[in-house]
Order: C-alpha cells, then sequence, then structure tokens
C-alpha cells in the first residue's frame, strides 16, 4: 500500500502562484510514477502532470509554460508549481502514485485550489 499526503493548496487571486506538495509512504519503491489530477465540480478527474521515478516529465498540453512538476529532496516527494493562475484552475487536485503492477495506482485525498478576484 502507498498513501499520499497532498498539502499547499488555498485561495488565491488570478496571476497568483501555488505550490502543490504531495508526500508518499508505505510501499514506496514500488512506485515508478507520479502525478496530479485535477477535478472541477461537476466535471471528471483529468490529467495534469506527471513524472518517472527516472525523471521523465509530461505535463497535459494545455498547462505547459504554467505548471512544473518536480521531485523534491526525498524521493518520495512529488511538487507541483503552478504560475499565473486563472479561474479555470479552480479545481480539486489529486496526487496518484502508480505501481509497479500494471493497473495498480494510489490516490490522496485532494487538495482544493480556488482562483477567484
Amino acid at each position: 500500500q502507498v498513501q499520499l499526503v497532498e498539502s499547499g493548496g488555498g485561495s488565491v487571486q488570478p496571476e497568483d502562484s501555488l505550490r502543490l506538495t504531495c508526500v508518499a509512504s508505505g510501499s514506496i519503491s514500488s512506485v515508478y510514477l507520479m502525478g496530479w489530477y485535477r477535478q472541477a465540480p461537476g466535471g471528471q478527474r483529468d490529467f495534469v502532470a506527471q513524472i518517472s521515478r527516472d525523471g521523465y516529465v509530461q505535463i497535459d498540453d494545455s498547462l505547459k509554460g504554467r505548471f512544473t512538476i518536480s521531485r523534491g529532496n526525498a524521493q518520495n516527494t512529488v511538487n507541483l508549481q503552478m504560475t499565473a493562475l486563472r479561474p479555470e484552475d479552480t479545481a480539486m487536485y489529486f496526487c496518484r502514485a502508480d505501481h509497479v503492477v500494471p493497473g495498480r495506482h494510489f490516490w490522496g485525498q485532494g487538495t482544493q485550489v480556488t482562483v477567484s478576484s
């Protein structure tokens, strides 16, 4: 099992920045990919960004240039740096960890990001 805890969400104004952090615990040696998804009210959970154990990064095309993903000093930590935030970025942001066993993944509880003036 892998446990994920997100932090760093909050209420900000348009053009502000936020940094989300996800900390994994448990069987982290079995995790090969960590990433972020987001879900707006009434919407589906959409891919935001992910980073593999060897550092390969993927970011949703629509978010490139504003969002970046990185690993913290500890391999069990992943950060999502969000800049120039827009009201449409308002969502619950979830951390996800993908296990080496295909199809097995874990979710955090989410952290809310609200962008409004």
